[in-house]
């Protein structure tokens, strides 16, 4: 009999070896029957199982995957621990290279001493985690910081921080956010690449607002305008514009002040504001908001305003 199907009879489906990665503990072992002496003896080299940690069992001889890892690691550390960096980014979906080590938070007070293949991170701010699969894992957030302080390949660490947030799983607010509230220490390379990807946004942020009109009822806008009045004095700059209605779409992170809309409010102008980030993470949301602004510009006279700088659309 394989060792699989021995697995497969002493597990009840709750504790179905496959769902877990053929890697069990060796209490669950013990609670369905199978002795101490047969487990030591099925672990020995040339067995058909090997022990990855103490207390943890792999149903099979062959060399363990990364999940398998991973699992096995979850089992160990406990419910107190939770596996974060690029292991849970991967859990969220994002695919990146990942360090040799399967990198992994504990409370604090928590005494034990560091797997071979693990990295064991002691912190007094443990993030709420996200079950994948019956394992803890970190939210993207808190796993790309975690993973770009220990990141000393500036091209990798770009990668860290820019590629959650071009897919939406975290935001450039949210990752300042966090790194000021966390641990200080290897933040000077990840705050200075937060910048350099702030300097950038705006060719990411033009990607994703023709994204977001791409499928939507609003006719195409010019782009980078400045709006001046009927005598051609400045008023103010739009990211985009509908000269048909008077309506312009600025791009304006939440957390900084911007004053240059009142000028163009007061002109008339209809002016719809929006953080950059909801544009990959509320897409939707903010198509919305433009085709009511549309209409709404529609229903009222059109400002007496000119646009005498464009960019091509």
């Amino acid at each position: 009999m394989t060792a699989l199907a021995d697995a497969a009879q002493l597990a009840p489906a709750s504790n179905d070896p496959a769902s877990n990665d053929n890697v069990m503990t060796t209490a669950e072992l013990r609670a369905h029957g199978v002795s101490e002496g047969t487990i030591a003896r099925r672990c020995r080299p040339g067995g058909p199982w090997r022990r990855l940690l103490p207390g943890i069992v792999l149903l099979d001889a062959g060399e363990p995957t990364r999940r398998q890892l991973v699992r096995a690691l979850a089992r160990y550390v406990g419910r107190e621990g939770i596996v974060t960096g690029g292991d849970a980014l991967g859990a969220h979906g994002l695919a990146l290279p990942r360090t040799p080590a399967v990198h992994v938070l504990v409370p604090k007070g928590r005494r034990m001493l560091s797997p071979t293949f693990a990295l064991v991170e002691r912190t007094t701010r443990p993030p709420e985690p996200v079950v994948v699969d019956g394992i803890p894992f970190a939210p993207p957030t808190r796993a790309a910081l975690d993973a770009a302080r220990r990141e000393p390949d500036p091209g990798r660490l770009r990668d860290l921080l820019s590629l959650p947030i071009y897919y939406g799983l975290t935001t450039a607010t949210e990752l300042r956010y966090e790194l000021d509230a966390g641990s200080q220490r290897g933040t000077a390379a990840v705050r200075a690449e937060l910048r350099a990807i702030d300097r950038d946004r705006d060719t990411y942020t033009r990607a994703w607002a023709r994204t977001v009109l791409r499928d939507g009822p609003l006719p195409p806008p010019r782009w980078d305008v400045a709006v001046h009045d009927r005598r051609g004095r400045y008023i103010g700059t739009v990211d985009a514009w509908w000269d048909e209605v008077g309506l312009g779409w600025q791009f304006h992170p939440g957390d900084k002040p911007h004053l240059g809309h009142l000028a163009l409010a007061a002109a008339g102008v209809t002016v719809v504001r929006t953080d950059p980030d909801r544009l990959t993470t509320d897409p939707r949301g903010v198509l919305t908001e433009l085709a009511t602004a549309f209409r709404r510009a529609a229903g009222h006279k059109r400002p007496a305003v000119q646009c005498l700088a464009t960019a091509a659309a």
